[in-house]
């Protein structure tokens, strides 16, 4: 346990250049070309008949269909609401697992066997099978109808997987630096915050992305638990805009790519951390 490695070596420049070629070139393969049509779609002028074939540059280019979904679906107001949850959710569920994690790596093993054993059980249980009793329980609360319950399972750390991979990450780092960091007497607070969370940080930030992704994107709570149209969040505003006829669909698409970008955004400033941070725990080691 005293000598264990930190985790899988670097891949030396050349294979780490070549793997990252690869991965971006599948990237461009697989999910560019529909987010052009996307896109293509959104600038067609609303009205008009749907063209029988895609077209990557529509005749005539038009943000008509912007201005239609910002007034008819309410996107300002939903996406604002989709904001809130997102900054209030996010970083939340990423403090509670981190800590979840590295509290569950410094547990003895039987503990750890018995809680990580447990967490893969709570993964196996289907989130349908879910709803009816956290129904109940907001309904009981009086908290239908507000955003709460969309930000409330950031208090659990969302799913047991982002805690089990936070416990991976954590039981990875060497088994000497927790007790150097003991020998200095660090607080289990202090060497969580100051060494243990920095050193994990493409970690943090590959879960800081999912989680965004999967909070802006989530439509079956807010269907479940919002009724007024002021606090829809924007899953519920596109699914308003879903119903126009199809000389109208550019306004839905026009609200597909507001909704897409954030998410686009996210994922390309966290890939920094992949790409550029291949042995995070090298540099702060030196």
């Amino acid at each position: 346990m005293g000598g264990r490695a930190s985790g899988p070596p670097p891949l030396p420049g050349a294979a780490g250049r070549v793997w990252r070629t690869l991965g971006a070139a599948f990237v461009i393969l697989v999910f560019v070309p529909p987010l052009l049509l996307l896109v293509a779609g959104s600038l067609t002028e609303p009205g008009l008949p749907p063209s029988p074939t895609p077209r990557l540059v529509p005749d005539p280019v038009s943000t008509a269909g912007y201005q239609q979904a910002l007034e008819i679906g309410g996107l300002l107001r939903a996406s604002l609401n989709s904001v809130l949850v997102a900054v209030v959710a996010v970083p939340l569920s990423v403090l509670v697992a981190s800590l979840a994690g590295f509290a569950l790596a410094r547990l003895a093993p039987r503990t750890t066997a018995t809680v990580v054993a447990a967490s893969l059980v709570a993964l196996m249980v289907p989130a349908t099978a879910l709803l009816v009793p956290r129904f109940a329980i907001f309904r009981a609360l009086g908290l239908t109808d507000t955003l709460v319950p969309l930000i409330a399972p950031a208090l659990l750390g969302t799913s047991p997987l982002y805690v089990l991979v936070y416990f991976l990450a954590f039981r990875a780092l060497p088994r000497d630096l927790y007790d150097a960091c003991l020998v200095e007497d660090l607080s289990p607070m202090r060497i969580w915050w100051r060494v243990a969370l920095p050193l994990v940080r493409p970690v943090t930030a590959a879960l800081t992305a999912l989680t965004f992704v999967l909070t802006w994107s989530n439509f079956l709570d807010p269907l479940i638990y919002v009724y007024d149209r002021d606090l829809f969040t924007l899953p519920l505003a596109l699914r308003s805009l879903s119903v126009l006829d199809p000389t109208n669909f550019p306004v839905f698409l026009a609200g597909a790519v507001l909704a897409t970008a954030p998410a686009l955004l996210v994922f390309a400033l966290a890939q920094r951390r992949f790409l550029h941070h291949d042995d995070p725990t090298g540099r702060d080691r030196r």
